[in-house]
């Protein structure tokens, strides 16, 4: 097949996130699989308009605040100078609603969508942009395909008026060759927890430092490390000092995968208390290590936490619960043993090539649509 996808960045874009590695991690597996692939997506400093990553023909053009008027015509362009079998939109932020665009089918691929969780990540009125942006869905996409990547995503889309029957659900995969025990690697000597991702308001940092401030009152030699950048740093930093968490957080900005590899693998416990994810890919990352995690009983995280076996769900915003979970995992070794090996087999059962294999049948099955 011919493919042509669009999302708001690609993978070299240094503000890729779970969105951009999923949608990579596929299409170049469709590379592999004779199938032709151009992605189209937002420019950034220092970014070629046209270059070809993993056998992908990346077109990029505009920025992040008019990506969803732009994107659109850079497609139409590249619909014009060839031909496409089917069109993939990767809807991550704001939809572009390709169907307006093309004649041709068009598959959907939904992470998660914001909802009322963007509230908590910008102002009113560009919340209720956003929200009217995907009040449009069931209606300008009624004739294509859909992929959630978790069944939580699927009931959010059906719930918004997407007819079931022409969803599916591909969970996704992960990189075994990246994400693994590393045996010259020992646990930290202190109990160590760790926050893997971007920090923005929406994801509940704050938070996980609120409970870590719980979980020393209790283990007094805890340490967290929170990784990754993102806007809320400043206020993060300051937020730490004020509760008196002085040198036992570390804030190691955004790291390489070897060196979150590494990090993970001395960690005993991570934390996610986040409102709201498509899958959780941090938290299967985690576990591939060995890392059993404490997460929020929200959409996504239901899914990719398997509650009382890899790691607990407990109530988003209950920071009390919070610290009581993750102290149960620092203080109880048998426990945490046990959610260890539980966690490495759940992430075993989840690769990259299966993931490929299932979109591959599903892109064939929208193509003829």
């Amino acid at each position: 097949m011919r493919l042509l996808a669009v999302n708001w960045r690609d993978i070299r874009n240094p503000e890729a996130g779970g969105a951009e590695v999923h949608l990579h991690e596929i299409l170049k597996r469709m590379v592999v699989a004779g199938h032709a692939v151009t992605w189209v997506a937002t420019g950034f400093a220092g970014a070629a308009r046209e270059e070809v990553v993993d056998g992908i023909r990346v077109l990029r053009g505009g920025s992040w605040w008019n990506a969803n008027f732009v994107l659109p015509l850079i497609a139409r362009r590249a619909l014009r100078a060839r031909d496409i079998d089917l069109v993939i939109e990767d809807i991550n932020k704001i939809p572009f609603l390709l169907p307006l665009h093309t004649s041709l089918p068009v598959m959907a691929v939904v992470p998660h969508l914001f909802g009322t969780t963007v509230f908590r990540e910008t102002n009113p009125l560009f919340a209720l942009y956003v929200l009217m942006w995907e009040t449009f869905i069931p209606f300008v996409y009624r004739a294509s395909r859909f992929v959630a990547i978790s069944p939580s995503t699927r009931d959010d889309l059906v719930r918004r008026g997407v007819a079931a029957a022409r969803i599916d659900v591909v969970l996704c995969g992960l990189d075994h060759r990246r994400y693994r025990l590393l045996p010259a690697i020992a646990r930290a000597e202190v109990p160590t927890v760790v926050h893997l991702g971007r920090l923005r308001k929406y994801k509940g940092v704050d938070l996980v430092l609120k409970a870590f401030a719980r979980v020393r009152g209790q283990v007094e030699n805890a340490r967290l490390i929170v990784v990754g950048d993102g806007p809320e740093l400043p206020a993060l930093h300051s937020l730490a000092h004020r509760l008196g968490l002085g040198t036992s957080v570390t804030f190691t900005g955004r790291m390489s995968g070897e060196d979150v590899v590494t990090v993970l693998n001395r960690a005993h416990v991570c934390v996610n208390a986040s409102p709201k994810e498509g899958w959780g890919l941090t938290v299967v990352e985690a576990n591939a290590c060995g890392v059993p995690v404490v997460g929020s009983d929200r959409p996504g995280l239901r899914d990719s936490i398997l509650e009382g076996e890899t790691g607990f769900l407990v109530a988003y915003g209950d920071v009390e619960a919070f610290a009581a979970k993750t102290v149960a995992l620092l203080r109880d070794r048998e426990l945490w043993r046990r959610m260890s090996d539980a966690s490495l087999a759940w992430a075993q059962s989840m690769t990259w090539e299966k993931t490929a294999e299932e979109m591959e049948r599903v892109l064939t099955k929208a193509a003829r649509t």
